[in-house]
């Protein structure tokens, strides 16, 4: 028996039943920020039940033919596993698809070559957009990609001028020193993060300035750069620890950094929270549910990613976009509190 098979809904199909243009359903199903109002908003509503009723599914590849561009946005990371990045994609996801975009990841590992070689194959895609998770302080490469063509935003991590949609890193960073202060710890320490990226620095320079401005200076043996995961924290940990003076209060300027400090000072017998002081950074779904609950500095991540799309829409559409500066708040816990636990 031969299977029939059944064409594809088009928007004329759509605009015929509404008995509208083409335009019109164009302008309804596929909005575009800042453009012109597509009907009135029952007009509208009827046209999207119109198109719902008959199946009508965008067909992305004949507009990319008509545009010479698609609709997709490129986001590249530096790894999609870390719970930071991917919260942060998933805004990006939300935001994009609302304006009829989509969206696909890859990773870059932090590594120059392979970002290099992700740029070079997402514009080859010709993809309306990029949006890069794992920018550099150094905008060299962003420089020249900036006089390729291809809009482009950052997000969480700054690198130059360039726009993009972050924390205001210096800022949560310095709102650790204060809690550290008011709490009367002198002795206290950074685990970075790396010293590439404005999410490392940005947060270890304003926690160190603001140790200053109260009179503590912090010395280089107790600011160690490390990565951004809990290997990390539980290495530099290890080495604070080791020292010759051991700090009370340590900020890890990612949340995962802090897991692997906690493991560290678990391991020789501290009471994190009375022993010894740990913040951490982002205030990511863990933070709250260890069993001593971190102190940290929240970062609307979800929201973050949404601007970033926003921003990226926008400039694809022309408008002057600028950059989103997102304030953090502190969340203060048990293990800078004290509780009473060596869990």
């Amino acid at each position: 028996m031969q299977r029939r098979v059944q064409s594809r809904v088009t928007l004329r199909d759509v605009a015929r039943a509404a008995g509208v243009s083409v335009p019109t359903v164009s302008r309804v199903l596929h909005p575009r920020p800042g453009g012109r109002p597509a009907a009135s908003i029952a007009n509208a509503d009827r046209i999207r039940e119109i198109a719902k009723k008959l199946n009508y599914v965008p067909d992305i590849a004949a507009s990319s033919l008509r545009t010479g561009v698609n609709r997709d946005l490129a986001v590249i990371v530096p790894r999609l596993s870390d719970l930071v990045l991917a919260t942060i994609y998933e805004g990006i996801q939300e935001r994009a698809g609302e304006s009829g975009y989509t969206t696909f990841v890859a990773n870059s590992r932090d590594e120059a070559d392979l970002r290099r070689e992700l740029t070079a194959n997402a514009i080859d895609r010709r993809v309306a957009g990029l949006i890069f998770g794992d920018a550099t302080i150094s905008p060299a490469f962003l420089n020249s990609l900036a006089g390729n063509g291809t809009p482009f935003v950052t997000v969480s991590r700054r690198s130059g001028g360039h726009p993009g949609a972050w924390l205001d890193d210096r800022l949560g960073g310095a709102l650790v020193a204060d809690h550290f202060h008011a709490l009367g710890h002198t002795e206290v320490a950074v685990i970075g993060g790396t010293n590439f990226s404005s999410t490392g620095v940005d947060r270890a320079t304003g926690f160190l300035q603001r140790m200053a401005e109260h009179g503590i200076e912090v010395g280089p043996e107790r600011h160690i750069i490390s990565g951004f995961d809990a290997a990390a924290g539980e290495k530099a940990m290890s080495a604070l620890l080791g020292s010759g003076s051991a700090p009370t209060a340590v900020f890890a300027v990612n949340d995962f950094t802090a897991i692997g400090a906690m493991g560290a000072a678990r391991s020789r017998g501290l009471v994190i929270g009375d022993d010894i002081a740990i913040a951490g950074y982002n205030d990511t779904s863990l933070a709250a549910y260890l069993p001593v609950p971190l102190t940290t500095v929240r970062s609307p991540m979800h929201e973050m990613g949404r601007a970033a799309a926003d921003l990226m829409i926008r400039t694809i559409d022309g408008e002057e976009s600028g950059s989103v500066t997102f304030d953090p708040t502190l969340v203060e816990r048990a293990s800078t509190l004290g509780s009473g636990s060596s869990a």
